[in-house]
């Protein structure tokens, strides 16, 4: 979408890398809370965190003061997602509708697990590979529940307005029919790390949409201070009701504060460019 562009600083593939949003006029945002949930009438707005191919997992990082992109980190190490044969990294554009929340104190009617305290995740199966904290409007077409150590992990399934088959596609049986095995191998079944509600089925937009206004409506808690974010970085410029509201000279000085854009990359790990079949059990 017209008007948002990013700025890296620090190094890639670095424990400091962090990719700052800003808006039209050149002032940096929060794109957890900063950029509308709505591109227009139901179209929702997605940040993109991690581009299609690629393996290094990058989230919105809620509880840094802008909540910039970052790689995920478990245990000091920078995490990768494994090249699932025939497949390499992510098979879709992944990221977050902005504005939403899913709140760890909320139990879930659907799932019976709380939130895991993140934005709604978005799975974009469109053709384009989109970069990194670009900010595109996206068509929802359905969802996902995963519960993850007993959290609930709602992903969003949704294609990129701008793609030239995006009229054709209006609910998750468009997916069925016009990308045969796309849902089946958007989470390998016999996986380990994931559960799923629902015996894994994928529910419908209008399922899907109603989950998304629940978690823009914790959001709004989140940031009039209603609920107690544990931890997580409310900072913004622009959300008139809210507490954590600051002026751009405030938001510039965090970003700063970092050490500056860097020209090269760390070095991958190696073992990132590994390729693995699954196996059923």
């Amino acid at each position: 979408m017209s008007g948002f562009s990013t700025e890296e600083r620090a190094t890639p593939f670095s424990l400091e890398y962090r990719v700052f949003l800003k808006n039209e006029k050149g002032q940096y945002i929060s794109p957890f809370h900063d950029i509308p949930i709505y591109a227009d009438k139901d179209v929702f707005h997605m940040v993109v965190e991690v581009p299609r191919w690629s393996n290094a997992k990058m989230e919105v990082a809620t509880k840094d003061p802008l909540n910039p992109i970052k790689q995920d980190v478990k245990k000091r190490k920078l995490r990768y997602v494994a090249n699932l044969f025939p497949y390499k990294g992510y098979i879709w554009n992944y990221g977050a509708i902005p504005q939403t929340w899913e709140d760890p104190g909320h139990n879930d009617k659907h799932t019976g697990c709380c939130g895991d305290n993140d934005p709604i995740d978005v799975c974009e199966i469109g053709s384009k590979v989109c970069p990194r904290g670009e900010i595109i409007g996206v068509k929802v077409l359905g969802i996902l529940a995963v519960t993850d150590e007993g959290e609930t992990d709602w992903n969003v399934i949704a294609i990129n307005m701008d793609d030239p088959d995006a009229a054709n596609y209006n609910d998750i049986n468009d997916v069925k029919r016009l990308k045969p095995g796309y849902l089946e191998a958007t989470f390998p079944e016999g996986k380990p790390e994931h559960e799923f509600a629902f015996n894994a089925e994928f529910k419908d937009k209008d399922f899907a949409v109603d989950i998304i206004k629940s978690t823009h409506d914790h959001w709004k808690t989140l940031v009039t201070k209603k609920t107690n974010g544990k931890g997580i970085s409310c900072m913004n410029t622009t959300v008139s009701e809210s507490l954590f509201k600051c002026d751009p000279d405030a938001a510039r000085a965090i970003v700063d504060a970092l050490p500056p854009p860097c020209e090269s990359a760390c070095t991958v790990p190696t073992d990132v460019d590994k390729w693995f079949h699954h196996q059923k059990n």
